[in-house]
């Protein structure tokens, strides 16, 4: 099954609560919102921004570091967990709290850090005006969220206004004790329609039934064509030697002024997309040394191997690659310190008044297609409740093994996306 949806770039993540206890069920109805409208935040990248993304970036590591004891290609969204998770820290409260907002990274005080998220979001939103997307229509980096809760259950209004404010997040009133099937297909519509059909079923048969509450998901969707584009007459196939064994690939090339740094075991080289406001940053460690540097890799580390990137002529051979990943995030955040969330022992008063409810699952798709053009990336996240210098000779970046990749912007530093390559073909 995992080999099977190690294939695709969308990342969901689904957050599902439960409820502790039963509750009865009322008629569905198609939306239930608060009065409040998003909150104008300031898009300039000031001190609580940087704070934020410092935080986040410190979060996609440690679950980096979790899931890869498993094995295989990886690829995810940290931006996508962390809003999805966010959201849902937002009705936490007591020792849950607490342990969420340790293991998340989260130093700035709630009424500091929803804020935070609310101006990185809309900072995003403001990327890659004028600029191309991969296939041939506009630049897209779209991020969306929305809640979908168990109609005629009683959520606070302070909760609702919070998301509202925040994140832009309206509660769609659905009925998961009488029909959780119908409920399943709303919340799979919604997501295939904010990934441009990248991820049709987040949401597989059985995963919210009767005693399901509370869903809050996140979907992000990028397509982005390179800066300096590849040509495709110079592609040709290539060896890929992966931890498991050699393959046959497609490798692209192209000759073009690149931020890249040379370190201790590794080569790194950026490629921008179209309107230079993100990129995507390669590491390739050294033959044989992939699984020592990463076992290295710490925020300290990615600072040091950015901070050290400078203009270079570099002449790049890269493999197309297409990616899927699915994921279950309960056991790596548990691994993490949030254990109190995903029992009965859960504090979330602060989206119903009472501890009535607990973190049933937390689900994570992905897709990335890298080629010729540019990049196309998916994620979503549900939680259940239940200068120029002088020509120099070009450097030589050959990624023909195992390499770590991540989709950021520029300016503010946010990783949105996240990848390990050791295998392909």
């Amino acid at each position: 099954m995992r080999d099977l949806l190690r294939k695709t770039l969308i990342l969901l993540a689904l957050l599902s609560l439960v409820g502790c206890s039963g509750a009865p069920a009322g008629p569905a109805a198609d939306s239930a919102r608060s009065d409040k409208e998003r909150a104008v935040a300031v898009t300039e990248v000031g001190p609580d921004v940087l704070e934020l993304t410092r935080e986040n970036g410190a979060l996609a590591l440690d679950i980096y570091h979790v899931l890869r004891r498993e094995g295989g290609n990886l690829f995810y969204s940290p931006h996508s967990i962390s809003l999805a998770l966010a959201m849902t820290y937002a009705g936490a409260r007591g020792e849950t709290a607490r342990q969420m907002a340790e293991a998340l990274h989260y130093t700035l005080p709630p009424e500091r850090l929803h804020p935070a998220f609310n101006s990185l979001d809309q900072i995003l939103a403001l990327r890659g005006e004028g600029a191309q997307g991969k296939d041939g229509e506009g630049f897209r980096l779209n991020v969306a969220n929305a809640l979908w809760g168990q109609a005629d259950y009683s959520f606070l209004d302070s909760f609702l206004d919070a998301l509202a404010e925040n994140y832009g997040a309206g509660m769609r009133l659905v009925d998961f004790v009488q029909d959780a099937e119908a409920a399943r297909g709303a919340i799979n519509g919604w997501v295939s329609e904010e990934t441009e059909g990248r991820i049709e079923e987040l949401l597989g048969p059985g995963a919210v039934n009767a005693d399901t509450r509370l869903v809050l998901t996140n979907a992000i969707y990028f397509n982005a064509a390179w800066a300096y584009p590849f040509q495709e007459n110079a592609t040709e196939d290539g060896s890929f030697h992966g931890l498991t064994g050699e393959s046959t690939v497609p490798m692209m090339r192209q000759t073009e002024r690149l931020n890249y740094a040379k370190g201790p075991g590794y080569q790194v080289v950026e490629l921008p997309y179209d309107g230079y406001e993100l990129a995507m940053t390669i590491v390739l460690p050294e033959e044989g040394g992939f699984e020592a540097f990463e076992e290295s890799l710490d925020a300290e580390r990615v600072e040091e191997v950015l901070q050290s990137l400078e203009r270079r002529q570099v002449a790049l051979t890269l493999p197309r690659f297409e990616l899927e990943t699915e994921l279950s995030l309960v056991e790596a955040l548990t691994a993490l310190g949030m254990t109190d969330a995903f029992g009965a022992g859960a504090d979330f008063s602060g989206m119903t008044g009472e501890r009535d409810l607990f973190i049933g699952e937390v689900v994570h798709k992905a897709f990335v297609s890298v080629d010729e053009a540019g990049t196309e990336a998916a994620a979503a996240t549900g939680v259940v409740m239940l200068a120029s210098a002088a020509a120099d000779e070009p450097v030589q970046v050959v990624v023909d093994r195992p390499f770590i990749t991540m989709i950021r912007d520029l300016e503010t530093g946010a990783v949105l996306f996240v990848g390990r390559i050791i295998d392909l073909g």
